[in-house]
């Protein structure tokens, strides 16, 4: 069973971080392909490699065994050749323990999700190695201006980013800043952020809120960074940040309707 670590930047892969692993196996014509985000643990020979939560699964029927064959090799180069790197040992499934289970509790942050807008169309365009540097940039980019807002990465989702802020105009400034940085690349981003509580659990995130940002962050058009109330509520006293009303939506899987905020200037 070929896996597959998302490296990013972190070319050490040193020990604390969360990205994304894929697993590829073939049986005769079918495929079983499980993905999702890992914890690494470690570094070098003492390194493991934790699921932080149920990985994703999906099963491609290919009809012949040649098929199979010929999709596990593709999918596996292009694993390579997006910044990822293969991994000899298992990826565990990490066990709750007493200690664990007694780090449980709640937390309050604005959270900012950042997604690149046609993303695929891009890459098709500029071909796998040099869409690969751009990504490099691209991280490094966001990763720069998190560090100058103090805001802390939880994860990154393909080619999207998620963080956490403690000052909700915080996150709106860094934010604003990622897009300028990033349009120097060619690349245009949309961003989500909200304002919630989500549960610290065994050093994972946990919550609707997280959700939340992500859907207010597919309502973004391209260039775009949208607010929800709760995010608006926080940062009126700001006179420096300017909102204008974008309407009230539905976001998918989310209850009621929310009224969402678009960042002037």
């Amino acid at each position: 069973m070929p896996k597959f670590l998302r490296i990013g930047v972190h070319q050490s892969n040193v020990s604390g971080y969360t990205s994304k692993a894929w697993c590829i196996t073939r049986a005769g014509s079918t495929i079983f392909l499980k993905w999702g985000a890992v914890e690494v643990s470690g570094a070098g020979s003492g390194r493991k490699v934790y699921w932080t939560r149920v990985p994703q699964e999906k099963t491609i029927r290919c009809r012949t065994a040649q098929r199979a064959q010929d999709y596990a090799k593709a999918a596996i180069a292009r694993r390579r050749n997006h910044r990822y790197e293969p991994l000899t040992g298992a990826i565990a499934n990490r066990r709750p323990s007493a200690a664990r289970s007694a780090e449980l509790k709640q937390a309050l942050a604005t959270i900012l999700i950042v997604d690149i807008v046609g993303s695929t169309a891009k890459a098709a365009k500029l071909g796998d190695a040099r869409w690969t540097k751009v990504m490099g940039h691209y991280y490094a980019a966001v990763r720069k201006e998190l560090k100058s807002s103090r805001g802390k990465e939880v994860v990154t989702t393909g080619d999207g980013v998620l963080a956490t802020f403690k000052a909700p105009a915080a996150g709106i400034t860094c934010a604003t800043a990622i897009q300028k940085a990033v349009r120097t690349l060619g690349l245009e981003i949309r961003v989500g952020l909200h304002a919630g509580e989500y549960t610290i659990s065994g050093g994972e995130m946990v919550g609707l809120a997280f959700h939340i940002g992500t859907r207010i962050a597919a309502k973004a058009r391209a260039g775009e960074v949208l607010v929800s109330s709760a995010v608006k509520e926080l940062v009126k006293a700001q006179s420096a940040i300017s909102l204008r009303d974008h309407g009230v939506h539905r976001l998918k899987g989310v209850p009621e309707r929310w009224r969402l905020w678009r960042v002037e200037g």
